[in-house]
């Protein structure tokens, strides 16, 4: 079978999936951008592009050293990457493409696009979790995508803010570029760019959180799934740019750079190592790799925008897990967020006690289930872990299908109407309405080893 798809920006040929019946399309380029510049969308090509094998991951920490020798990475290396070979790069806006075989121009499949998380300075978008979502035998096309991180993605300066009118959310304007690429491309995939889901969890959720709350990204999605990361709160404001520019000339200074144009030109692996050295003793540093207040993207604080209605009147999904980070403020966050909306919205609560050790519902568990990537997991799953994947991809396609997670055969799942309403629990037992106890999760916050990226 030939996988050759005639996109505006010219031929693509692709290569069959890890599951039957779904083609996939690897290594996309969907925009360009030099160190600190925005970024720029491909709106064309030379020639036939071989969409046959993953593109660059983002510059990122562990790309400068071993993971399996570093035992404080030990648990999600063994779970997400262990056995995996990724190439970093500065050049590294790439997406993928996941689809039926079968799929032609004109079929108008839902389209789920997915941001990966990881603190926004790691992780990438074809991690062993990611490669091959199920949704495809679903009917619904998958996009997962990189985009920039750490001091590449979210640097802040008072010069680049001269030179471009704002600074900073690098790796926030990726992502908005992916969802134009999309919106312009998927058609030829067999895609409705006007039925368009995206989702994200842990620093991805915080993402979609933040392009549901911007005027820029109005239209380019009709639909939202958070994951441990989506709502609001005002402990979680973004900053204004100027709180870190102390920090980023300080970053300059130590590196020997005298001025921004030296600073574009340092060696990738200087800037991390002075960045990752200089954010533990300066105040304010460990937080200075984030979303900022731009005015342009991010216009505003989550809590203000939401009471004065100005996010996306759309409908949303989100939830957390039992053992996750922060659980009892993740879990509240995802309800009240569902229950303040106009459309209906559902939250869900995970708690599947994962085979193999003894962690619970971690940080980051419940994506094998949201992807049905089961098969490419080390653990000894069961019939009861099938099922309940089977289950959650059920609800998610539905959802991104008909604004709905609800279906033949599946437990009625019930919009939240209110702030402290029920949720669908998903995991122990059957899948049932209800709501997670919250002295239950203060407990888990206090004495959780369980740590996330």
């Amino acid at each position: 079978m030939e996988y050759l798809v005639q996109t505006p920006c010219g031929p693509v040929r692709g290569c069959p999936g890890r599951i039957p019946g779904i083609a996939v399309y690897k290594g996309i380029r969907y925009a360009a951008a030099g160190r600190w510049e925005y970024p720029v969308q491909v709106t064309g090509w030379d020639g036939t592009y071989d969409a046959t094998a993953f593109g660059h991951c983002c510059y990122q920490p562990r790309a400068f050293y071993d993971e399996a020798r570093m035992p404080e990475k030990a648990f999600y290396y063994h779970e997400f990457r262990e056995g995996e070979t990724y190439t970093y790069s500065e050049d590294c806006l790439f997406l993928n493409v996941y689809t039926p075989e079968n799929a032609q121009p004109g079929d108008r499949l839902p389209v789920l696009v997915y941001i990966h998380g990881g603190g926004f300075t790691g992780g990438c978008g074809h991690e062993k979790h990611f490669d091959c979502p199920v949704w495809p035998t679903k009917g619904v096309i998958g996009v997962t995508l990189n985009y920039r991180l750490g001091p590449l993605g979210f640097l802040t300066l008072p010069e680049l803010k001269q030179e471009a009118g704002c600074t900073g959310n690098y790796g926030l304007y990726d992502q908005l570029t992916a969802l134009c690429w999309v919106r312009d491309n998927i058609a030829a995939f067999g895609g409705d760019p006007g039925n368009v889901t995206i989702m994200g969890q842990s620093a991805g959720a915080m993402s979609v959180q933040q392009h549901c709350l911007s005027p820029m990204s109005e239209g380019l999605f009709s639909k939202a799934v958070m994951s441990s990361g989506g709502g609001v709160s005002s402990m979680m404001k973004a900053p204004i740019p100027e709180k870190g520019y102390d920090f980023w000339h300080a970053v300059m200074e130590h590196t020997g750079c005298e001025n921004l144009e030296q600073f574009r030109r340092l060696d990738v692996k200087k800037l991390f190592e002075v960045w990752q050295n200089l954010k533990k003793s300066f105040p304010g540093g460990s937080r200075a790799a984030g979303p900022v207040l731009d005015g342009r993207l991010i216009v505003g604080s989550g809590t203000e925008l939401l009471r004065e209605g100005k996010q996306h009147r759309i409908p949303y999904m989100a939830g957390s897990t039992s053992e996750d980070i922060i659980p009892p403020i993740v879990y509240t966050m995802a309800k009240d967020w569902c229950a303040a909306q106009v459309c209906a919205s559902y939250a869900w609560f995970f708690d599947r006690r994962l085979p193999g050790d003894d962690c619970g519902a971690w940080h980051s568990s419940d994506l094998w289930y949201w992807f049905g990537t089961l098969p490419n997991c080390w653990r000894p799953m069961t019939r009861k872990d099938r099922v309940l994947s089977q289950q959650m991809v059920e609800y998610l396609t539905n959802f991104c299908k008909f604004s709905d997670p609800n279906g033949a055969g599946l437990t009625a799942w019930l919009p939240v109407q209110k702030r402290g309403g029920k949720v669908m629990r998903l995991g122990e037992g059957e899948a049932r309405m209800g709501t997670a106890s919250m002295a239950k999760l203060v407990k888990t916050m206090l004495t959780n080893k369980a740590v996330g990226e």
